[in-house]
């Protein structure tokens, strides 16, 4: 008769310092910036970029959630990426809890990537066809110093963590995975480093709605048992309530505005935000969507407007919004900061500093209390 045992604890790799203490932020952007250039033809002068990120600066604190949200094409997944170094900034710095990364400090990149890990959107483009599920997620562990034997253990005691059998499931293969169960094994293979920082760039989006209640459940677990920080990026608007203490609003490149979630979900000061929250469904029937929020397309990203980058949609722009560009200021709460000339007394604008100038505050206020 086999008697089974209880496994072992995982083994742990030495634990990354918390060096400034919890003031310090754990992550502080300072004005990234990526251009991708366009492959023109040779006779074409000047060369042309895409303004994929332009001059992003924002902190994460530690035990946080930011959410960065935006439309399509705003930077949002390659300001995620430059700040896991998987792409290089073509200006800008990374300080993690007090120390710069790479080349702008003593933080290796071998250090640093260990202490923050990413979950991708697409859950089957993330894992290699050709790895078993327990050797997928002991494969960080064993780069970085642990033994084989070590390694698929903690490679087990991660996937009871996140709710699939060790048994069942260690020896499977991506395409034998459910998308849900997939994306369980991402956030394993993330955790298997004992990170501080989690990127989750649209790691729920492709999931239905019962799984995705499942995962963002897991998620807030997790963050609770091991002290993580998150930054999560998403196009739900509900989900980023629901998970994140501040968010972020990117347009074209730029941070427009950032706060505590309640703050932004109900006085949004950026007509762009307003916009966004102003599309959200609404279960009322009374309050049904009858005209678009904006009108025509963003702009081109290789030739962006000068001035606020906005100003082409917005409805209320005027003509300090073409010759200045706004810079990201604080309000009265000085956690909420906005990039918009109207929130700016001597701005110029004929609505600066009023705060009759935010049109659909209280419809706002009644979609974030829906989404609640």
């Amino acid at each position: 008769m086999t008697i089974f045992k209880k496994p072992a604890p995982a083994p742990l790799l030495a634990p990354t310092p918390d060096r400034g203490g919890p003031a310090q932020p754990l992550l502080s952007v300072r004005h990234l910036v990526k251009h991708f250039a366009v492959r023109d033809p040779f006779w074409v002068r000047p060369r042309r970029a895409v303004h994929a990120v332009d001059g992003v600066s924002f902190e994460v604190a530690k035990g946080e959630t930011l959410g960065i949200v935006g439309e399509s094409g705003c930077g949002k997944s390659t300001t995620a990426r430059l700040m896991a170094r998987l792409l290089m900034p073509d200006q800008g710095t990374l300080v993690f809890d007090g120390e710069g990364v790479g080349e702008f400090g003593g933080l290796s990149l071998q250090d640093y990537r260990r202490s923050l890990q990413m979950v991708f959107q697409d859950s089957f483009a993330s894992l290699n066809p050709r790895m078993t599920v327990e050797d997928t997620i002991s494969f960080g562990p064993r780069v970085h110093g642990l033994s084989q034997s070590q390694a698929l253990a903690r490679a087990h005691t991660l996937l009871d963590r996140v709710g699939l059998n060790a048994a069942q499931f260690a020896g499977r293969y991506p395409h034998e995975l459910s998308g849900g169960q997939r994306q369980r094994i991402n956030i394993a293979r993330a955790l298997a480093l004992e990170p501080r920082l989690l990127i989750l760039d649209e790691a729920v989006a492709a999931l239905d709605k019962s799984v995705q209640a499942q995962v963002l459940n897991l998620l807030q677990e997790l963050k609770a048992e091991q002290g993580l920080t998150y930054v999560f990026i998403s196009h739900d608007l509900h989900v980023v309530q629901y998970l994140c203490d501040r968010v972020m609003v990117m347009y074209l490149g730029q941070v427009v505005e950032v706060g505590p979630v309640e703050q932004i979900y109900s006085a949004a000061r950026h007509p762009y935000t307003q916009a966004l929250l102003s599309a959200v469904p609404s279960m009322d029937p009374a309050r049904r969507t009858t005209k678009p929020p904006l009108a025509g397309d963003p702009p081109n990203p290789i030739n962006p407007p000068s001035g606020c980058r906005f100003r082409d949609r917005c409805p209320q722009a005027e003509p300090v919004c073409a010759s200045t560009i706004p810079a990201l200021r604080e309000l009265a709460d000085a956690a909420h900061q906005v990039a918009c000339h109207m929130a700016v007394p001597g701005s110029g604008h004929s609505a600066a500093g009023l705060a009759a100038s935010v049109p659909i505050a209280a419809d706002c206020m009644a979609m974030a209390g829906e989404a609640a």
